[in-house]
């Protein structure tokens, strides 16, 4: 396991909100390696494995518009970078405006992939988006 530096966890989390924020499944998959394990709630189910991550964040990024990302604070301690961040995005089901805040911890490689990845969240509702319509779900139509 690597020993990181500050530079290094800079480096994953510009990734990281390139990919959240394009909503890019596939730029987000180059950042874990292939038996990645991730639990984006301590108290939920974890994804372990290519497929599970994948179609976790297919689920997620199919939820979302209008993302937005940033890590406030960037630490790094042994092979593990650390962060607290903020974050927005709209659901598309509903256009409703959400804002969250969180801390994570990602554990990387030798490669610098993500081998862990932890997540605890706190998220609030804020408003309506008024530049989104909501879309209705799949199989719903409007011609009832």
């Amino acid at each position: 396991m690597p020993t990181l530096v500050r530079g290094d966890g800079d480096d994953l989390l510009a990734r990281y909100r390139q990919a959240r924020e394009a909503r890019d499944v596939d730029a987000i998959m180059l950042l874990y390696r292939d038996d990645a394990d991730l639990r984006a709630d301590p108290f939920g189910d974890h994804a372990s494995g290519e497929l599970a991550i994948r179609a976790h964040w297919n689920d997620t990024i199919g939820q979302e518009a209008n993302v937005e990302f940033d890590a406030e604070r960037i630490w790094t301690s042994g092979p593990t970078v650390l962060t607290s961040w903020h974050g927005a995005w709209t659901r598309r089901a509903t256009a409703e405006r959400v804002r969250a805040r969180g801390f994570a911890t990602f554990e990387l490689d030798d490669q610098r992939l993500i081998v862990r990845e932890r997540h605890w969240t706190l998220e609030r509702v804020v408003g309506t988006d008024a530049t989104f319509r909501p879309e209705p779900p799949p199989g719903d139509s409007a011609d009832g």
